[in-house]
Order: C-alpha cells, then structure tokens, then sequence
C-alpha cells in the first residue's frame, strides 16, 4: 500500500528552505516527520503513554538525539563498529530540545513520553542541531499527545552585520555570535550560545530576528496537524482534594512566610521547612497519611512555592535576606594547589568551585568525531558535580547530563579568551565543592582565576551571574533576581546565565519555567545581569589583577620549531628511535604535526637545560647549509688529502687538501690538527664529485699571480 505523505515547506527566503514530511515512516510511533534541509535528513518520533504510572506527579519525558555514523558515509571509530553512548554534542542537543519542550506540556499530564531525533543523512553544509527543536516538535504536532503549544528552534549566527538563520559551519566560523533561540509563537523559552563580546541590545536583537524565523516554522506545523484533522488524546488529570489542599495551605502558608522572610542559611531554612510539614502531617489521620501522602506532599510545596514567591513580589525581601538586585558575598583566592598548573577557589555565598589548569601539547587535544563534525579542541573544560556538594549521599553513575551542559556553558564562556597564539591545550576541570544555585558561574569565574594563575596571557577576565524571575501572571508582578539561590531556581519562573568581559557578552544559557518570557523582562534581566557581572570582574582582579608573566616551575614550557617536511623523517629515526632517545636524554616530550610542507614540532618539558639541547639537537638534525655561506667549524678527522669538518654534530663534510690555502699543502697536518676551529665557505654541491664541497681559501685573499720571465734572446751560430 503506497503510504499518503503529508508535505510543508518553509521558505528560509534566501533560496534555501526546510521540508517537513510525515505519513511515510515510523507510522507506529505516535507521530513522526522526517525534517529535511538540503541533504540533511532527521527522523523525529514521539510516543506516550496512554496512562501516567501511579506515584507519578511530573512529566517524565525523555528527549534522545543520536547522529548515526552512516548518515556520512562513515564507520564509527573504536573496536566495537556501531554507535555506543551519546557523544557529549549529542547530550547537549538533546538539552537544548528537552528545555524547550518540557515547560509546555500541560502541568498535570504524567504519562511517560519519548521523543527520539536521528540524524539518518548529512549535508557538510547544514548543521544538524538547528533543525532538532523544530523535528521533535512536528512530531508532537501530528501526534495526538497533549501538546498543545508549538515551538521550534534555530541558530542564528551574524556575518558582517548580518543576521544568519541556521548558517553553515564555514558561516559559523566567520560569524562573532553563535546562539541557539527556542520560542512557541508568543514568547521565547529557550536561549543558550556563545558570542565574541556583544551588547545587551545585540544580543536582544538576534533573539527577535530568530524569532521570526521561528513564528514561520511553528505555522508550518499548524497547517501539517490541520491538514491531518488530528484530535489530541484524552489523559486523565492528576487526583486533587479541595478539602485537603484547604488544610495544608492554611496550616502552612503563614509559617512559611515568616520562616522565608528571616535570613537563613539553606541547611537552617530546609530544617525550618521540614518542621512545618511535619506538623501539618500531624493534622492528618493515619489513615489519611496512608491515602493521601502524595497530595500532602504535593500541597505542601505548593504552598511553599507560593509563600516564599510572594515574599519576594510584596516586600523585595529574599530567603538569604537580599535585596533583588544584591549579590553574596563573594571569597577568592588562587595558587593553592602546589604542584598542579594553576589553581583558585572561588565562593560565592554557599556555592564553591575549586578549579585547576593542565598544560599539555597538542597530543593532548580533545578529538571530535562525529558524523556531522570533525576537529579537535585545544581548550576544554569539565564539570564535576558530585553529591556531597548539596550535602546528599548518592550513587555515581558516570558524568551526568546535567554536568556535560554546565561544563559546556563555562568553557562556552572562556574559550574565545584563550590568545589564538596560544602554544597549549590547555585542560580546566571544575569541581563543585559546594552549590546553593550558580555553581556553573562560579565555575566561570573559578576558570578565569586559575587560567591567570597558571600564566596564561588570557585577553580579558571573564564573569558570570545567573539571573532569575519571580512572576504573577495574575496580577502582573514580577521580579527579576540577580545571583539566584538553588531554591529561587526550583521555585522561580527563570535560570538566566549571563557570562562576559568588561566589554561584552561572552555566553548565554536561559531556561524559562513558564509558558514564555516578555522581551521587557529578558531587557531588565540583561540590565541586572551587567551590573553584577561588572561587580564580580572587579572583586576577580582584587585577588588577581593580570595573568602571571609566565608559568609555575612545576607547569611545562613549551616552544614550537617549523621545520622543512623533508625533515620529520631524519627527526623520527627509523621506527622512532631518534625521537624516543632524545625525549629520554633531555626529559621533554615532543610532538610533530605534518602542516602542508612543513612539520611543527612542539618540544615540551620543566627543565630548560632539557628543552635547550632537545632544540639544539633538532636544529642540527636539520641543519643545511646555504652555498655562498660561511660557516665556522670543527676539524673531527684527519687525513692525507685533508680534514673532515663539522658543521654541527652529526653534520659533516670533507675539506680537501686542495682548499686549505692558495698555495701548496704537502701535508694537511702542516695546518690544521684535530680539534681546530675554523671559517670555511659552503660552496655548494661539487659537479664533479656530486658532493658537499667547502673552501678555507674561498675566504683568504687570492695572492697576485706572478709575471713569467721573458725568455733569453737565442745566440746566433756563427
């Protein structure tokens, strides 16, 4: 049976456009669309189930973006030929769709749902990740799933002043904005990117131009699910009691309150907290406990919700005391690892990251492999986020993707500080001691000490804030937050990270909780943010002021040669035995890089004198002398036809009996003896001998030459 397939295009109205497909594959999942652009193709699918599990009261979603080998033309690299675990650009796309999908699913639906996004063909010139927001949402829209509010997602990028939606890599390059905007029709829910020193304005610019884009994309959807007369699915609603909710709220709301409105460390707070719900437990009958725990629980926080919100919006007061606008304080120090690169510590309020720098050759480079990617990354960044950190005692299971997305952010934030001349790969790794909100700006501004401890010339300090909103969308109210607690995240509307320079932003991650967020509320928050940032700049330069002049004792140098392609070979040895002896004789390690015709070879190492013979050692391998050159060497070598010279050692060459002098040499030992030093004249390449020929006497001056006596008169014969 020849399957009916239900077609849209969307112009992108610079010739190229976006085509999304449906009715042809998958057709068991709930709904799926095959988004193409070019020769990219993604297949979305969403499925749910049709009954939430009981104990359930959130939406366990789980957002999956897999880029398939194949979809290239390539193998996967490993032993094992197929697709493993996510890569970490993977798990930040399957972030990117997740954020943006999760706040527009209704509040009480808990049915367990999956959306899954495959890369199954791919255009070098189109970047896969612009396109998934938009695939899983189609799917959803010709789903009967309750998702009621559309949204898609592009990249915008800007090239010589001009806006770019969804550009290619080689447009990326060039651009000094990279950011990914994800919005229903009405309001923006998502933004997260990175930029080379932009303006607030410049920044709200570029979401309002992806907005636009984005509006056609969603309309594209309305008209695919109107076209299909799809219905959406009939869910039951989570269970409620008026009577209970009644209870809870009024044995709780006002001890909420004062306990929120009293300064409080968050462990003395949580402890408050926890008392209260225990004494509206105590309200309740064992039976009811045993029935309705869940709503009690579910009531509680709530009212909690609600008490500590309206705290903020009524008195400008917040859970640690602060005014909106106040930052913690803030405690920095660097240098305190000894044997390590580079070290700080950075505290702000309950939150604290500990960071340290690696110093490594390009060996030590991150490697992209991807389908849709290929490359390397000299400056990276990890964050770790362990449980002890919120005082909890969990199970590891592996870097989370939690821990990929702020890692990401931070070295997002940073990387375009590092000097393109830079000779490192240089490694950052975060670790989250503590963390009451922001750990990931923390782990900024940890990262931006430790880098100018460890000697590296970055161009300018960098900071981070994250920004928060409290909103009443019945009355109107709202705050904006700076530098938000853990608990002004989970009770608040918005995470808004803003990184950046003296100058301009460096990065940008926003989540919003509701439905969208007001372009007057995103202004007022990149206001406050800019303010805080340039408070936490100046507190960083107390504590540390320029990168130190260079790096610490126990870091290694490194110094980076060019030599001839012809070369790498003589430097290597046969199966690297040149190359292995001398990393052992002078302690350093070298790497060679084949660059077009030349080889780059980086020589790292902490003892100079190591590094100095490893460079001269290099240099002799290869030394070639220039004809017309003069060059002052050693006699290593006598004979009767005259003394073999060196140019450097292992560089060698004869100078002939004949070119000792302008007159006769009967006896080389006459003028030279072992060990002498000496000025000879590279003469080139004999024509004769088809060898290296070299002259002391080039260098002499010639003697005149002697007129021949005439010739006696001849006597007559007589």
């Amino acid at each position: 049976m020849i399957p009916k397939v239900t077609k849209e295009i969307i112009d992108l109205g610079d010739g190229r456009s976006i085509s999304i497909e449906t009715g042809k594959l998958a057709k068991q999942a709930d709904g799926s669309v095959v988004v193409r652009m070019g020769d990219c193709m993604l297949l979305a699918t969403a499925v749910s189930a049709r009954t939430a599990n009981p104990g359930v009261d959130f939406l366990p979603l789980t957002v999956d973006y897999r880029e398939k080998f194949s979809a290239a033309g390539r193998f996967p690299g490993g032993f094992f030929k197929r697709e493993a675990r996510p890569s970490d650009q993977e798990v930040l796309t399957m972030r990117l769709v997740d954020r943006c999908l999760r706040p527009l699913f209704p509040d009480d639906y808990h049915a367990e749902t999956q959306v899954m996004i495959q890369l199954m063909s791919h255009d070098e010139n189109v970047m896969p990740d612009a396109l998934a927001g938009l695939a899983a949402s189609a799917a959803l829209a010709v789903s009967d799933i309750p998702f009621y509010n559309s949204i898609s997602e592009v990249r915008v990028a800007r090239v010589d002043g001009q806006f770019i939606i969804n550009p290619s890599r080689e447009q990326l390059d060039a651009s000094d904005i990279d950011m990914m905007i994800g919005a229903s029709k009405d309001s923006v829910c998502m933004v997260e990117g990175e930029m080379r020193e932009i303006s607030e304005q410049e920044m709200i610019d570029a979401i309002k131009f992806a907005h636009e884009a984005i509006k056609v994309q969603i309309e594209a959807q309305e008209k695919m699910r109107a076209a299909l007369g799809l219905t959406y699915r009939e869910y039951e609603p989570e269970q409620t009691d008026a009577e209970v909710e009644k209870i809870v709220h009024d044995a709780a709301y006002a001890k909420l309150y004062d306990i929120a409105s009293h300064a409080s460390a968050k462990s003395e707070r949580g402890e408050k907290f926890a008392e209260v719900y225990e004494e509206v437990k105590a309200l309740f009958s064992e039976e009811d406990l045993a029935e309705k725990a869940e709503l009690i629980s579910t009531y509680f926080k709530k009212t909690q919700k609600e008490a500590v919100r309206n705290l903020i919006l009524d008195q400008n007061i917040r859970l640690d005391g602060r005014k909106t606008t106040e930052i913690r304080p803030i405690w920095s120090e660097v240098d305190y690892l000894p044997s390590v690169h580079g070290s700080s510590i950075f505290t702000r309020g309950e939150t604290q990251a500990l960071t340290t720098v690696t110093l490594g050759t390009s060996r030590d480079a991150n490697i992209i492999d991807l389908p849709s990617e290929q490359g390397e990354e000299r400056f990276y960044l990890h964050y770790n986020f362990p449980p002890f950190s919120t005082g909890e005692a969990k199970p590891l299971r592996g870097t989370s993707r939690r821990e990929v997305g702020h890692g990401n952010l931070a070295q997002r934030a940073l990387k375009n500080m590092i000097p393109a001349d830079c000779p490192y790969t240089i490694r950052l790794v975060s670790e989250v001691l503590e963390s009451n909100g922001s750990s990931s700006m923390a782990t900024v501004c940890a990262g931006t000490l430790a880098l100018m401890d460890a000697g590296i010339q970055i161009e300018k300090p960098v900071s981070g804030i994250a920004m928060g909103l409290i909103s009443d969308s019945k009355t109107g109210r709202w705050a904006v937050l700076s530098d938000i607690l853990g608990d002004e995240d989970h009770l608040g509307d918005m995470d808004f990270k803003v990184t950046g320079t003296k100058d301009g932003i460096t990065a940008c991650q926003m989540d919003i909780k509701i439905d969208g967020l007001a372009y007057d509320i995103m202004e007022q928050a990149l206001k406050q943010a800019l303010d805080g940032r340039m408070h936490i700049l100046g507190l960083l330069q107390e504590t540390i002021a320029v990168p130190n002049p260079t790096v610490k004792p126990k870091a290694p140098k490194i110094v980076t040669v060019t030599i001839p392609k012809d070369f790498i070979g003589a430097v290597i040895g046969p199966g690297g035995k040149n190359i292995q002896a001398l990393q052992a004789e002078t302690g350093t390690t070298i790497v060679i890089n084949e660059e077009g015709d030349f080889g780059i070879i980086e020589v790292l190492g902490t003892d100079q004198a190591g590094m100095d013979r490893a460079l001269a050692a290099i240099s002799n391998t290869t030394f070639s002398p220039v004809e017309g050159e003069t060059y002052h060497v050693k006699v290593v070598k006598m004979l009767d036809f005259g003394a073999v010279v060196e140019f450097v050692p292992g560089k060698e060459t004869l100078l002939h009996v004949s070119e000792l002098d302008w007159k006769r040499i009967e006896n080389v030992g006459d003028v030279l003896k072992m060990g002498d030093m000496l000025d000879v004249k590279y003469m080139g390449i004999d024509p004769k001998t088809k060898k290296a020929k070299v002259s002391r006497k080039a260098l002499m001056p010639r003697p005149p030459r002697e007129e021949k006596k005439a010739d006696a008169p001849k006597q007559e014969n007589k």
